[in-house]
This record gives C-alpha cells, sequence and structure tokens, in this order.
C-alpha cells in the first residue's frame, strides 16, 4: 500500500513515497525534491562471506539522461560508461554511510540511486543520499543511521541551504556536509580563499539543517521501517586472540616503531606471515583451516590497530618520529620535461607528484554529457595513480574511482585560482603522475599542479597549497596529526584534506570511520592544518614565486579581436570554405588536421581567438580574418588587383573575398572600346567605391579615382 510522507524543507518541498515501486528491492523509497525525483533502492544478499575481509557495499549513481530532456551523444545513444559527475556523486554517498553498516557484517549491500527527473535548483546528488540513507533505514539491513546532507553556500555574507542555480554562481562556498544527528561526518568542498572561521561557521549551519531532514526520517521509519535482520558473524574464541597477542604482540610493537616506511611495513609483513605459517601446518579440514586463518588474519589487523592507537595517543610518538603537527622533508623543482608547456614536481616525504601542464585552444575543451546544465570544461585536472608509486604490480587500464575523486579534490582547490577565459583564452589540462606514494598524494598533486600551472605561464591569482590532517581517538582520548602518512590513513579515524592559498580556503574534503567528529576537533584540525598550508607555500614561492609572465615557446600564441558576429558566417564561408583556405594558406600546410596548422575559434559574441606557436602566422590569419570582415566605404579610394577581364569590364578584388566592378565606362576618362585594352590580369589599380546596387553588386570607378 502507498503512502506518502511530506516536509516544507527550508521553503520547498521534500516528498517521499514508498510502496508502489520496486516492491521486491530489501528497500525502496521515491524520494521528489521540488520537480527533482529519484528513486533509491537498496538489496542486501541472503547469504554472508564470513571469511571476507571487507564489507561489500556497493553504491550506484545512475544518471537517466531524459531526466534533463536531452538524447544521449555519440552513436550509441543510450547510457554506458557513468560520467565523472556519476562517480563522484556513488563516492560521495558512500563514504558517509560506509562506516556506520557494522563492522562484522558481510552480507553483499547494493545502493542504486535511479535518477528519474532533475530540476536543476533542486540538487540530485542531495536527493539520492536521503533517498539512500532512508532506503537502507526502513530496510531490514543493520544500519546505524539515518544520515542526510545538505549543500551551503553564501550570498552576500548569508549562508544559505541548497542554494539554487542562481545562487551557486555568485556563491564564494560550494559545501556538501553530511552527517548523522549527532555528529558530521563527511564534507566536500570549493570556496574562494575562504576564511577557516568562516567555513567552520558553514559547517556549522549545514549540520542544523541535517538535523531537520533526520527527524523527518526517523518519524518515516518509526511507521514503516522493518524490524532489522539476524547476520551471520565470524566467532573468534578469547583463547585464540590470546594466543596470538602472545606469540606476535611485541613483535608487531617493534616493527611500527620502524620509520622508514617499506622496511617497517616489510617486518610487518614478516611477522604476520610467520604467525599465519605457524597455523597453516594444523592438522584441519580445508574449509576449518580456512576459517581458521581468517580468524588469525583479523586478530592481527585487531593488535595492529591497538598498537598504532597506543604509540600515537599514548605514547604521543609518530611511527616516522615526526612531531604530531609536523609536515614531513619537502623538495620542489620546476623544468623538468623540455617540450611540455610546464612542469613541476613536488615531493613530500615519501609521496611525490611529477605535474604536467599543457595549454590549448578553447575550442580543445572537454564536452560533458551529463545531466548538468554545464556542457564543456575548459581546465581539468587528471590523476594517475600507477602500482609501482608503492612498490606492487596490479591492474593498469581506465581510472578508477579513486583516481577520478582524486583529480576532482585537485581540480576544485586550483579551479578558485585559474584565470577567466577573458584573462588567459586557452584550455588548460594539468596531469599529475604519482611517482611516489606514502600518504595523501592528492595534495602532493595540487601543491606540483600549482607549480607547473605558474610554471607554464598561466596567471593564476594565488599559489594554491594542499595538507592532509589525521586523527587518531581512544575512548574520549584524542589526537590530531598533520601530514598523515599511508599507515596513519589506513589506521586512523580520520582524513581530512584542506587546501587553500595565504587568505583562505579553496578546497576541503573529509571522511571519517568512526559516526562523526565534533566542532572542537574540526576546528582545532582547520587551525593546524592552515599552518601547515603556510609552511607548504613558503617551499613552493621558494621555487617560482609567481606566475611566468610568458608562456612556453612550445605552447600556442594566441590572439584575440572582436568582429560583428553577423559576419562570423562570412569567415566560416559556406561548408567552411573560407576559414578552410584561411587555415592552409597562413600556415602553409595541406591539411587541417595537419599538427602545425593554425587554430581559429569563432565565439558567438563576436570573439575571435587565434593560436600558433609561431607570431607571423597569428598575424597572417588575423589579417585574413580582418579582410573577410572588412566592409567597403562609399566614396573611398582603394588599391586593388585585377582577377578577371570582360569586354564590358573588369573584375577588381580589393582583398581576399571582396570583389567589384569597374565598367567599361569607368576605366578611363577617355572612351573605352573594351576593357582589356586598358587592363590586364593581374595589374594593380586605384579605384573609388560607388555602393552596392539593388542587387547587392559592389561598384567601382577607376575614372573617379583618377581625380
Amino acid at each position: 500500500m502507498k503512502k506518502v510522507f511530506e516536509l516544507d524543507f527550508r521553503g520547498r518541498k521534500l516528498v517521499v513515497e514508498h510502496g508502489e515501486l520496486a516492491k521486491q528491492a530489501t528497500g525502496a523509497v521515491l524520494v521528489r525534491y521540488g520537480d527533482t525525483v529519484v528513486l533509491s533502492t537498496v538489496v542486501v544478499s541472503k547469504n554472508a562471506n564470513i571469511l571476507s575481509d571487507f564489507f561489500p557495499l556497493m553504491v550506484l549513481y545512475q544518471e537517466k539522461l531524459y531526466s534533463v530532456g536531452k538524447i544521449p551523444g555519440g552513436f550509441i545513444k543510450r547510457e554506458g560508461r557513468p560520467t565523472e559527475n556519476a562517480t563522484l556523486a556513488a563516492r560521495m554517498i558512500d563514504r558517509p554511510m560506509r562506516p556506520l553498516f557494522p563492522e562484522n557484517f558481510r552480507n553483499e549491500v547494493q545502493v542504486v540511486n535511479t535518477i528519474l527527473s532533475v530540476d536543476q535548483d533542486n540538487s540530485p546528488e542531495m536527493t539520492a543520499l536521503f533517498g539512500s540513507s532512508l532506503a537502507t533505514s526502513i530496510s531490514k539491513i543493520p544500519f546505524d543511521g539515518p544520515i542526510a546532507a545538505v549543500k551551503v553556500g553564501r550570498v552576500n555574507g548569508e549562508f544559505i541551504i541548497n542554494p539554487t542555480k542562481e545562487q551557486s554562481e555568485i556563491s564564494d562556498i560550494d559545501l556538501t556536509v553530511a552527517g548523522t544527528k549527532e555528529a558530521i561526518n563527511m564534507v566536500e568542498s570549493s570556496a574562494a580563499e575562504v576564511a577557516e572561521e568562516d567555513m567552520l561557521e558553514a559547517l556549522m549551519f549545514g549540520h542544523e539543517a541535517i538535523k531537520e531532514l533526520i527527524e523527518f526520517e526517523e518519524q518515516i521509519i518509526s511507521e514503516i521501517g522493518e524490524e532489522k535482520m539476524e547476520y551471520e558473524v565470524l566467532d573468534i574464541p578469547e583463547t585464540l586472540k590470546q594466543e596470538i597477542r602472545e606469540y606476535a604482540g611485541e613483535k608487531l610493537n617493534q616493527a611500527f616503531h620502524i620509520k622508514d616506511k617499506l622496511e617497517s611495513y616489510a617486518a610487518i609483513d614478516q611477522i604476520k606471515e610467520e604467525t599465519i605459517s605457524k597455523y597453516e601446518t594444523m592438522d584441519l579440514e580445508e574449509n576449518e583451516l580456512k576459517e581458521l586463518l581468517t580468524k588469525v588474519k583479523l586478530v592481527l589487523e585487531e593488535i595492529e590497530y591497538e598498537i598504532f592507537r597506543n604509540i600515537v595517543v599514548k605514547e604521543k610518538v609518530r611511527a616516522d618520529g615526526r612531531a604530531m603537527d609536523e609536515i614531513r622533508p619537502l623538495s620542489t623543482d620546476i623544468d623538468l620535461l623540455p617540450r611540455t608547456h610546464g612542469s613541476a614536481l613536488f615531493t613530500r616525504g615519501q609521496t611525490q607528484s611529477l605535474s604536467v601542464v599543457t595549454l590549448g585552444a578553447l575550442g580543445e575543451h572537454q564536452i560533458l554529457d551529463g545531466l548538468t546544465i554545464e556542457d564543456e570544461k575548459r581546465f581539468m585536472l587528471h590523476y594517475n595513480f600507477p602500482q609501482f608509486s608503492v612498490g606492487e604490480t596490479g591492474r593498469y587500464g581506465a581510472p578508477g574511482r579513486r583516481e577520478v575523486g582524486h583529480g576532482a579534490l585537485g581540480e576544485k582547490a586550483l579551479l578558485r585560482v585559474i584565470p577567466s577565459e577573458e584573462e588567459f583564452p586557452y584550455t588548460i589540462r594539468v596531469v599529475s603522475e604519482i611517482l611516489e606514494s606514502n600518504g595523501s598524494s592528492s595534495q602532493a598533486s595540487i601543491c606540483a599542479g600549482c607549480m607547473a600551472l605558474m610554471a607554464a605561464g598561466v596567471p593564476i591569482k594565488a599559489p594554491v597549497a594542499g595538507i592532509a590532517m589525521g586523527l587518531i581517538t581512544d575512548h574520549d582520548d584524542y589526537t590530531i596529526l598533520t601530514d598523515i602518512q599511508g599507515m596513519e590513513d589506513h589506521l586512523g579515524d580520520m582524513d581530512f584534506k584542506v587546501a587553500g592559498t595565504r587568505n583562505g580556503i579553496c578546497a576541503l574534503q573529509m571522511d571519517i570511520k568512526i559516526k562523526g567528529i565534533t566542532k572542537e576537533i574540526l576546528k582545532e584540525a582547520l587551525e593546524q592544518a592552515k599552518k601547515a598550508r603556510m609552511q607548504i607555500l613558503d617551499v613552493i614561492q621558494e621555487q617560482i614565486k609567481e606566475p611566468r609572465t610568458e608562456v612556453s615557446k612550445y605552447a600556442p600564441k594566441t590572439m584575440t579581436f572582436m568582429i560583428d558576429p553577423n559576419k562570423i558566417k562570412d569567415v566560416i564561408g559556406r561548408g567552411g570554405e573560407m576559414i578552410t583556405k584561411i587555415i592552409l594558406e597562413a600556415s602553409h600546410v595541406n591539411a587541417v588536421t595537419d599538427i602545425n596548422a593554425v587554430k581559429v575559434d569563432l565565439e558567438d559574441d563576436g570573439r575571435v581567438i587565434i593560436y600558433h606557436s609561431d607570431q607571423e602566422i597569428i598575424d597572417t590569419t588575423a589579417s585574413m580574418i580582418q579582410d573577410v570582415v572588412r566592409e567597403v566605404e562609399d566614396g573611398k579610394v582603394y588599391t586593388g588587383k585585377v582577377v578577371k577581364v570582360e569586354d564590358f569590364g573588369c573584375f577588381v578584388e580589393l582583398w581576399p573575398g571582396c570583389e567589384g566592378l569597374v565598367h567599361v565606362s569607368h576605366l578611363s576618362k577617355e572612351r573605352v572600346e573594351k576593357a582589356s585594352d586598358v587592363v590586364k590580369v593581374g595589374d594593380e589599380i586605384v579605384v573609388k567605391s560607388l555602393g552596392f546596387d539593388k542587387r547587392g553588386r559592389l561598384n567601382l570607378s577607376r575614372k573617379e579615382a583618377m581625380k
């Protein structure tokens, strides 16, 4: 039986429908937020793989282009691989939900959000997150929710919950915050160099709105929520735990105190292998032995977790001996690659990013085929994480969710300082190649990317640096760590990334493995991150203080000028004939696809942007385009070339694309029988414009010009 629940949320109607659609799913709700409609479903497998070492959760965000009245591009004309936005939206839902499932739960769970209708003023991502939480909470699946999320903007100093598209365009904060009723547990933000105290205020403002949504969810759960299922767990005897602790505990403790990452990891792995091999020789059935070895591995993980916490929180010592707020050694370099448009290397401890900048014509922007109004992107940051960066073998292929997410975070941080199209008419691509990794390679990408942009001559507004903060809790005690490395990320409770300029924050991302964190912890982490950011900016600006005034000699030079928008069609010509002719003649090439061909962008507002590494070719191209759009002035005298001679007169080209007729009666002061008696093809003659006749033909006079 269909049930409908309604909430007036900050002036907009939020409607939940249950019991009509997707009734075979474990949990399903249809959520309407304005005209945005999302079907959120969740399904749990009947059986658990209790010998697995991870919880198999899959979150999908399925963009349907019919939701915005679009037909997919390309030849296939149907939705295929998820767009970057869909991948990021799925990650954003996964991140706050995952920590709230029981740690020992091993039944596979799939959360699927199908985007059915999109109103650009009402975020489908926020709607899908709300629906995912609610569908899971009303189902039999054990889940320590509900959760909710909102977007926070700031316009004219006033915070706004879930800003409209128009408000978002003028907002200096684009913050997504998720959490439970008690605390925040996920943050994603970009900002226009916003102060730490303002960002903290925005986070708390968002959490107050989240509480309203959770209260609405709780009302629905109390009415239609199911009793939670019993699930199979792996029971580990205390005697086995004690036995393993006595054998491996002290050895692991010593291995954790080794400062070098690879040496420490190798020692830990060796101790674990020795411990496991001790039980591998036991005379048991195959299934019994497999179960026992799984238990041994889980106990070893538990011991690792406890030792790490004790070292950091109780001993106040980090694995590599640093102070809690100390950054690892930093080094920088630029111009490593002679033929690229800009390159930089940033190394922090055992994390290293080589970032490379490429400048292209505006026409080389990325075309977006998604649910948003935006259909193109001129600034891109792509992140690559090869397996050799951590000394391992592994899969190579298309970027995974993690790589897409890290690239998007770096892009957010640097986008706020990228010059406008008018200031710098280029498409800009930054690629971060992670060559070595031991914690926070995404922030290293921001630092290296910033230096590469300055080295490439991109006039960024200010240098940007990023740092990753960590949190280790032990009951009520906690420690915040600056510049976390791999082990501190893996065994810690928080990964809190902050990037910005000297003036403020440009990007923020937080993921936690506990239920949430308090305002006090957030405040302390932001202040500690600011101190670290300033230290990194000092190192960056010691290497390159500001953007170079010129782009690389291998980068395309550019010229921009305006023409009458109505003349664009003349520059293009029938079937592109005129613009093709201009490109071929100016570049001295045989095909417009030639790598040496000049590039010309014609914008709807009449802007002409020309790109080439040779300034002379740019000047020639500009002159040819200006000739096409030039207009003949009545009564003005011009020098032109005779291009065709007939008995009744001759045709004279004033400039390419502009020809007029000199009638035989206007060739000379004296009577002329045939035009060929006076002129021949190739002659340069002086003529005066007599204007256009009713048929649009230009009439010229040599006789009048001679006066």
